[in-house]
């Protein structure tokens, strides 16, 4: 097979978002794929991660016409490079695509003992990079101890998901946070040891304080904003907050003037820290490891929400954002 009889789907931002992202800010395009050249394969996506980061990242070195950026689960179809054969499985970088060429620099294969009864989508969310940032996220800078109580919001997503489940495996008293009742529900049956709708208690402080009496310990931050500030109060002395994204503020179109995080800072003496999961990547198989032992011991369940076609990759990526995803949101090719 040749790749000149290869047509790439693509969609591309065709217009930087304004506030939220819209469907006309996408453009689907065809792309003729060239020759393979000595050490290239030809794969084809099977499944497409949508993630807020994308939000966050389309305003930093995406130009407009670029395809849209994000990791995949492909399959290579054609190969002149020996170390990726036909046939094998990895994850990839490259954009919303169904098709593409690489030289294998920055493509990681699947184990070639990944479980039978597992998806190979996992490796997009729970077995993958979102895992990861729940993983090392909590347990290097939270380190929490047994007994300590651990806040997560976005509780029902890919990362916080996970963090709820890691910090009842080390001991902890959890609280998740989420905006409809349908996923407190998924949240309990993770284990999660009090959970609240945010969007419709009628005092955040209070609903937080109702849910953790004697305060917080360690606080998953994947929302930012006003939640965040009020959080900060309801830390107990030498707490540890994991700040990994800012969800409620990335379709802002104006910075906003909210309270100011020094007095609590100071006077409980808090440990706040922001991090990019790319921190890790040597210790990447460590992280994995331990996950997939904890999820063939039942201690870690793994949620997809898949969409299928890949014309509705902007459909599921905007959906993501509005939070109507359980766990990782998927598209399958």
């Amino acid at each position: 097979m040749l790749c000149t009889m290869v047509k790439a789907k693509d969609w591309t931002l065709k217009k930087h978002f304004e506030g939220f992202p819209k469907q006309s800010d996408f453009e689907l395009i065809e792309i003729n794929l060239r020759d393979l050249k000595d050490g290239e394969m030809l794969l084809e996506s099977l499944y497409l991660s949508v993630d807020p980061y994308m939000r966050a990242y389309s305003k930093r070195g995406m130009k407009e016409g670029d395809t849209m950026i994000g990791s995949q689960v492909a399959r290579i179809l054609e190969s002149r490079n020996p170390s990726f054969p036909v046939g094998i499985f990895v994850v990839a970088n490259a954009g919303w695509t169904t098709h593409f060429i690489s030289d294998g620099k920055n493509l990681s294969p699947l184990p070639p003992n990944w479980p039978e009864n597992l998806p190979r989508s996992l490796a997009l969310g729970t077995i993958g990079m979102p895992g990861l940032t729940a993983y090392f996220g909590l347990l290097e800078l939270c380190r929490p101890k047994p007994g300590e109580t651990v806040l997560v919001n976005s509780a029902a997503g890919a990362v916080g998901s996970v963090v709820g489940q890691i910090a009842k495996i080390k001991g902890c008293k959890v609280v998740g946070t989420a905006g409809s009742d349908k996923k407190l529900d998924y949240l309990k049956e993770l284990g999660f040891d009090e959970v609240f709708n945010y969007k419709t208690v009628k005092s955040l402080e209070q609903a937080l304080r109702d849910a953790s009496p004697n305060g917080y310990d360690c606080y998953f931050d994947n929302v930012g904003g006003e939640f965040s500030s009020i959080v900060l109060e309801q830390m107990n002395k030498f707490g540890r907050i994991a700040v990994c994204g800012a969800i409620s503020l990335y379709n802002d179109t104006q910075v906003k003037k909210g309270p100011f995080v020094q007095v609590p800072m100071v006077m409980k003496e808090l440990y706040m820290e922001g991090f990019l999961v790319s921190r890790w990547n040597d210790r990447k198989e460590e992280g994995l490891k331990a996950i997939l032992k904890w999820i063939q011991e039942g201690k870690i369940k793994c949620h997809e929400d898949i969409t299928k076609g890949f014309q509705n990759m902007p459909a599921a990526f905007m959906g993501m954002l509005k939070g109507d995803n359980f766990g990782k949101a998927v598209v399958e090719v």
